[in-house]
């Protein structure tokens, strides 16, 4: 399991049981002996903390940390199935597509990689909007970016903030705004699209094909959906 994916779950279980209780981070703080701003860490995921404090802190909660094993990735399998049996509207209007895909205007785009793959109707999770711009439109993505108060996601320090928004400057090509986050594949021509339309509205998608001949993330995604419904 990686470190990533464990500092996740711990995060997410130590905010749903501290805010069931209605216990503040400087309460629970307080009760174990340490700092609120390092419980503030342990809520963000930010890295894997020591056991010996994960242990403290879920006990001051009457809990204890119960470990298990599973596939690699059988969280993946588990999710896939679990959107399958949503329907695929409900998905786009969680993803917060259409308004994401407004606010962009007439900035000329495709969409790609597992959005792309998801409006094709492949149940693969989604979590940002993942688009395909060209070069030569990057200072025109760079001025929607701080239009939209975006962040660029810092690989280094695991959040967003503190790197250059411009795609020429070094870091992954993945920013937060005040529409939603989103990622972006810079290329010099858009490649070709095809349209697929979802209720009133037609989007403009990379074909699955070439979402697995570009996108390895994806490609991996839409194997494992193959997979799963040969099974």
């Amino acid at each position: 399991m990686p470190e990533s994916r464990l500092a996740t779950q711990i995060a997410a279980a130590l905010r749903r049981e501290r805010g069931g209780r209605l216990l503040t981070q400087q309460a629970l703080a307080d009760q174990v002996g340490t700092s609120q701003a390092a419980i503030a860490r342990v809520e963000r995921g930010d890295r894997l903390p020591s056991l010996t404090l994960v242990e403290r802190l879920f006990a001051a909660l009457d809990l204890q940390l119960a470990v298990a094993v599973e596939p690699l990735d059988a969280h993946l399998d588990t999710r896939m199935a679990e959107l399958a049996a949503r329907p695929l509207p409900e998905r786009i209007e969680q993803l917060g597509l259409d308004r994401l895909i407004d606010r962009l205007g007439d900035l000329p785009h495709l969409l790609t990689g597992s959005t792309a793959a998801l409006l094709q109707g492949a149940p693969v999770p989604v979590d940002a909007v993942e688009i395909a711009l060209r070069w030569r439109d990057s200072s025109r993505f760079t001025a929607w970016l701080r239009a939209g108060y975006g962040q660029r996601w810092n690989a280094r320090w695991e959040e967003f903030g503190g790197l250059q928004l411009e795609p020429e400057e070094p870091g992954e090509h993945r920013w937060r705004t005040r529409y939603g986050e989103i990622r972006a594949q810079l290329c010099d021509e858009l490649p070709e699209s095809i349209e697929v339309r979802h209720g009133d509205r037609l989007y403009r998608v990379v074909p699955l094909l070439q979402v697995e001949l570009t996108d390895p993330r994806a490609a991996d995604l839409l194997r494992r959906h193959r997979r799963r419904s040969a099974g």
